[in-house]
């Protein structure tokens, strides 16, 4: 680290991202969406979902309500139907043990207002119940709109697929899947011939202050860092999250355990860690301050701590 970046570290870590933002050339982004984004980290890839807050208030409220206890990290896709949805945010899978239910809060009022087109989002409930949404949630992959928005009181509409990624969803709905129960009715699994739910897709789901395509990202505001990591030369492929750790001299972070999942695929620039050197390596990483968004090159954490799994930053490219 710089000499600087040492001074502001004494002072307070709160000013951590801005030295390492202004070190660089800041670009200022130009993305301006109204309502909240999460952004939701798959086997296949990621994509990102902005949620209608003004629209249906209580049902975005009972959605935000799991991603902040970290109920949707590490889950598995249950149910996706060709060319109708892809739906999870029920179940875990814990080896030896098998599926693990997620809690549920109450069920959330029924808010239908906007219709089920492709590409957007809605809570899933119980036949015959109107108001019984709790913890499951669906992509609509085809126009729905015909069947949904007049069944059961209409499926509330919370949200709507940024960008590109209804293609990361598109290969979820084009994989095969298996049929294994209540808890599994239609889960799609990434191998070729199935043997394990390990090889189902999993998800994290995560509030992000912006829309962003990049592969890895830091929030400042919240701490949080996204990324996929390729272990060991491709000993094992995951996607994972981590929080920073106030500190008043070292930049660390800390692995959201519950939040590695499996990954289908590498992929350029993907961020690598090897268990011989203890070091996470991430070749380009996305900082948002706030707004002010720019990107650091060749950024090293190394091992700290192992039984906090606690990582600390030892360099970066200025």
């Amino acid at each position: 680290m710089t000499a600087v970046l040492r001074r502001i570290l004494k002072k307070n870590a709160s000013y951590l991202l801005v030295s390492l933002v202004f070190c660089l050339t800041a670009a200022f982004s130009n993305i301006a969406l109204a309502g909240t984004i999460v952004r939701v980290s798959t086997t296949i890839g990621d994509y990102s979902i902005e949620l209608l807050d003004d629209i249906t208030p209580a049902t975005v409220q009972n959605f935000l309500n799991y991603v902040n206890r970290n109920d949707y990290n590490g889950t598995y896709l249950h149910r996706v139907v060709d060319n109708f949805v892809v739906q999870g945010g029920a179940f875990r899978f814990q080896p030896f043990v098998g599926p693990i239910d997620v809690a549920t809060d109450p069920p959330v009022v029924n808010e239908f207002m906007v219709s089920n087109t492709r590409g957007t989002v809605a809570m899933a409930k119980i036949d015959g119940d109107p108001n019984s949404a709790t913890n499951q949630w669906f992509v609509n992959i085809a126009n729905n709109s015909a069947n949904l928005d007049s069944n059961n009181g209409g499926f509330t509409v919370f949200g709507n697929v940024l960008g590109d990624g209804l293609t990361i969803l598109d290969a979820i709905d084009d994989l095969p899947v298996v049929a294994l129960g209540f808890k599994a009715p239609n889960a799609p699994y990434i191998v070729e011939t199935y043997t394990s739910p390990t090889e189902f897709v999993y998800m994290n789901v995560e509030v992000v202050q912006r829309f962003s395509s990049a592969n890895h990202i830091y929030e400042s505001v919240s701490g949080l860092l996204i990324t996929s990591v390729n272990v060991d030369s491709g000993a094992e492929l995951i996607s994972m999250n981590f929080n920073t750790v106030a500190s008043l001299t070292d930049v660390i972070i800390e692995a959201n355990l519950v939040s590695v999942i499996p990954r289908k695929e590498s992929f350029d620039g993907i961020a690598t860690y090897s268990t011989t050197d203890t070091r996470l390596r991430i070749p380009s990483l996305e900082v948002n301050l706030n707004g002010s968004v720019s990107v650091i090159n060749n950024v090293v954490f190394v091992l700290s701590d192992v039984a906090l799994s606690r990582f600390t930053l030892e360099s970066y490219d200025e």
